[in-house]
């Protein structure tokens, strides 16, 4: 059994999700409370629980899975986060961390991936 706290990748994930909640959403509009920021909350949330959750798992495979799901997670939240700027809500300095440390998250996902099939 995997201890999630023991993956950089979780320490990562679990920041930008913290980042997410204090330092993002507030800048959105009650009106989209229930739209875009909950697409941008869903997946911020969604990275370490796959990371916990796959670390739950008995086999490579299986761990593996959940980290790819994990990478199409960092995609929609960037996604969302973009939109949030180009609409105006986003402050630039504000989603410009979020895409460095979505870009950070990534490549150590798709480094830890590779080492898993590796075995």
């Amino acid at each position: 059994m995997r201890d999630y706290k023991n993956y950089d990748v979780f320490a990562l994930a679990h920041q930008l999700t913290l980042y997410i909640y204090k330092s993002v959403i507030i800048h959105f509009l009650k009106s989209e409370q229930f739209e875009l920021v909950s697409q941008i909350k869903r997946p911020a949330y969604s990275i370490p629980l796959n990371i916990v959750e796959g670390c739950g798992r008995n086999t490579d495979k299986d761990f593996a899975h959940f980290l790819d799901n994990l990478l199409g997670s960092a995609h929609e939240l960037e996604y969302a986060c973009y939109l949030g700027f180009e609409l105006g809500y986003l402050p630039k300095d504000k989603h410009e961390h979020v895409i460095i440390i979505c870009a950070e998250l990534k490549a150590k996902l798709i480094n830890l991936i590779k080492a898993i099939r590796k075995n």
